[in-house]
């Protein structure tokens, strides 16, 4: 059995997201970005979590890879003929093949040859098939048909023809011949210099590892970004009903539950106004608990407000300013260096740039192909330059002193500095500056505050300003809009919370502990659902998000990479 038959059978074994990501790494040398969200969609999807798209997975099938042949059995190519709708070449023509030897094939360009490749590719199940088989330009696009070929092959020396068209299932016996180009090649140089080569197909475990670990990164990313913020419930926590329910909030709480219990009647609405005048009225105690529930919702708001307006204070604005200084500075000096650099030579604009650096790197990968017995970037005068592929001649000594300029002591600090910038910019930038005022909250601090009330709720958009405002200082360097911290309420939030506590105290003192301790429970329990109706919406939107989550962490488990690997004889185990 072939490798890719072993593959095949693996494969079916594999969730079938998995297995289509088999047939995309079989397909492509590189997945796309487009691939990637296909992926991780087909994830998702797999374990409860719906694609808004709709992307069904299409695992490997055996239409796909080359078809077994045994190995007693002899295939010969004889020609290729009666070629149809392919780029501009004619139809009725036939191009033979040598039975032994080497037969080669030329001619200009736009002869046909990439065209005759490409059928041969798709025909014969060649692992690459990334490149189209593009009709006659020349012709209307309605009458461009379907490409099509026929092969003459004999199979044990008997002659017959073997049709072809493209999107049809190729014939199993044009499988048998091997399709090698660059597309189709894969070779690695070892530290050695010594070819180490990977069996034809086992590359795709490496490849599919490495997707696994695309989509833990993506999973652990939409993870924290699904976090539910429950600290804004903490003040319905309690022995009722409603307390224990929202104390036990998670991804198993039923939705049903949480629509029983905020569906308050008009009948209770009125009765729960009716305890509430009574109580305050007649009980001093009862009276004292509302003040301490009403001290520890502003206390709640106090702080948040503490917690948000010190991931904004001066010392973050301090940091990021010196970190954004430190990396601008060695911008600064990276600049010098590669303007220095060019100085001296007749260098094309850009040298020494991004961009440029980019296609320097380029080229080095490159060299390990094209000049693997020799250390980029000394490759010699008279070798060849990987990018254009003349003699480098003088141009070698210019790929020394370009390696030097890379080696540099101020880029390579200008990079680390760029990399210590972003990984303090990201988190900050990703947070979310809310107090969760809610209305029933803000209206007991207007009530006693009006002043304050207005403060803390104008608080939290200036939060959300001067994160912003910090965003654009990162990039602009302008930071007199943040010289200045905000003025927080927290101080004044928590002295309020603390007066109601007193005045508490001094009611418990004058109450009677066991006067309408059933019209009390009564009420606590009317007023949490109360309490609870009004922030609905937000008690299901943190449980729809735990629930997300815990599908999150269903997929993290479907992506560990220590199962990939073909059983039997030939264990791989990627690292």
């Amino acid at each position: 059995m072939s490798i890719l038959q072993e593959i095949l059978d693996w494969t079916k074994g594999l969730p079938e997201w998995q297995s289509d990501a088999v047939a995309r790494l079989l397909a492509k040398q590189t997945l796309t970005i487009e691939d990637q969200d296909d992926l991780f969609a087909l994830l998702k999807a797999a374990h409860g979590i719906p694609d808004p798209k709709d992307r069904k997975p299409k695992p490997l099938t055996a239409d796909q890879i080359p078809a077994p042949v045994q190995a007693t059995t002899h295939v010969e190519l004889r020609a290729i003929k009666s070629m149809r709708h392919v780029n501009a070449i004619a139809e009725n023509q036939r191009l033979p093949f040598g039975a032994s030897g080497m037969t080669v094939i030329y001619g200009d360009n736009g002869s046909g040859k990439s065209g005759y490749s490409r059928v041969l590719k798709r025909a014969c199940r060649a692992r690459d098939q990334t490149e189209a088989i593009h009709p006659n330009a020349n012709l209307p696009a309605g009458k461009a048909g379907t490409p099509e070929a026929t092969f003459e092959i004999a199979i044990d020396g008997v002659a017959q023809d073997a049709h072809w068209q493209h999107g049809k299932v190729a014939p199993a016996a044009l499988s048998s011949f091997a399709i090698f180009d660059s597309r189709c090649a894969r070779a690695y140089l070892d530290r050695e210099d010594d070819f180490s080569y990977v069996p034809y197909g086992l590359d795709v475990f490496e490849g599919l590892a490495k997707v696994c670990k695309q989509l833990k990164t993506a999973i652990e990313t939409e993870y924290t970004q699904s976090a539910a913020d429950l600290s804004a419930f903490a003040p319905l926590q309690g022995d009722t009903p409603v307390g224990k329910l929202v104390a036990s909030l998670s991804a198993k709480t039923a939705l049903a539950q949480i629509e029983a219990l905020a569906t308050v009647t008009p009948e209770e609405l009125t009765q729960h106004a009716s305890l509430d005048k009574s109580l305050k009225e007649n009980n001093p105690k009862e009276k004292a608990a509302q003040l301490r529930l009403r001290a520890r919702r502003i206390t709640a708001i106090a702080a948040n407000a503490a917690s948000k307006g010190a991931q904004v204070d001066q010392a973050v604005v301090a940091k990021l300013k010196g970190l954004a200084d430190s990396y601008r500075t060695a911008q600064t000096a990276a600049a010098l260096a590669a303007k220095q650099f060019k100085e001296g030579e007749n260098l094309l604009p850009g040298t020494g740039g991004e961009t440029w650096r980019e296609l320097f790197e380029a080229a080095r990968k490159f060299a390990i192909e094209s000049h693997p017995d020799k250390s980029f970037p000394a490759l010699g005068a008279d070798a060849p330059c990987p990018l254009c592929q003349q003699p480098l001649a003088e141009g070698s000594d210019r790929l020394l002193r370009f390696e030097a300029f890379i080696q540099q002591e101020a880029e390579k600090t200008s990079q680390a500095r760029r990399v210590a910038l972003y990984a303090e910019y990201k988190p900050f930038a990703a947070q979310v500056l809310t107090l969760n005022l809610d209305d029933v909250t803000y209206g007991e601090i207007e009530a006693l505050d009006p002043q304050l009330a207005a403060d803390a709720k104008a608080f939290e958009p200036l939060l959300a300003a001067r994160q912003e405002a910090i965003k654009a200082a990162v990039i602009s360097h302008q930071w007199d809009d943040v010289s200045q911290p905000l003025v927080n309420p927290t101080e004044r939030l928590q002295a309020l919370a603390d007066k109601l506590n007193a005045e508490a105290v001094t009611l418990e003192k004058a109450s009677d502990e066991k006067a309408r301790a059933t019209l009390q429970k009564q009420f606590l329990e009317l007023d949490a659902r109360v309490r609870l109706s009004q922030i609905k919406d937000a008690v299901v939107t943190a449980v729809n998000r735990l629930a997300h989550q815990a599908k999150l962490t269903k997929c993290l488990s479907a992506v560990k990479t220590n199962a990939i690997s073909l059983k039997g004889e030939r264990p791989v185990s990627p690292s």
